[in-house]
């Protein structure tokens, strides 16, 4: 039983978006973090593609989360200053737990 609970538990953190060509991209939801009282996503893609290298699998995307109904929609950050300070933030948040690590 536990592992179909692990399974839906995957699933729903499975995100699918659709690119400006129409192509569609699975990302796994790494985590939700609150900016300014705004939440966003942090998102890794799921590359099934082997000829992927391997530092883009590393890479994170960030998409701001904004809740419609029952409903959570991911938006592109077009604001290059909104992003910015998302993306100190998680780079804070990396660096403190780089810290905690080495104690």
């Amino acid at each position: 039983m536990e592992n179909n609970e692990n399974n839906i538990e995957l699933e729903d953190r499975l995100i699918e978006t659709i690119d400006e060509n129409g192509n569609v991209i699975t990302f796994e939801l790494y985590d939700i973090v609150e900016v300014d009282e705004q939440e966003y996503a942090l998102l890794l893609p799921t590359e099934n593609d082997d000829d992927e290298a391997d530092d883009e699998d590393d890479e994170i995307v960030l998409m701001r989360l904004t809740k419609k109904g029952e409903d959570y929609l991911f938006e592109t950050i077009e604001d290059d200053e909104e992003f910015n300070k998302v993306a100190a933030y998680v780079e804070s948040m990396d660096e403190e737990a780089g810290e905690e690590e080495e104690e």
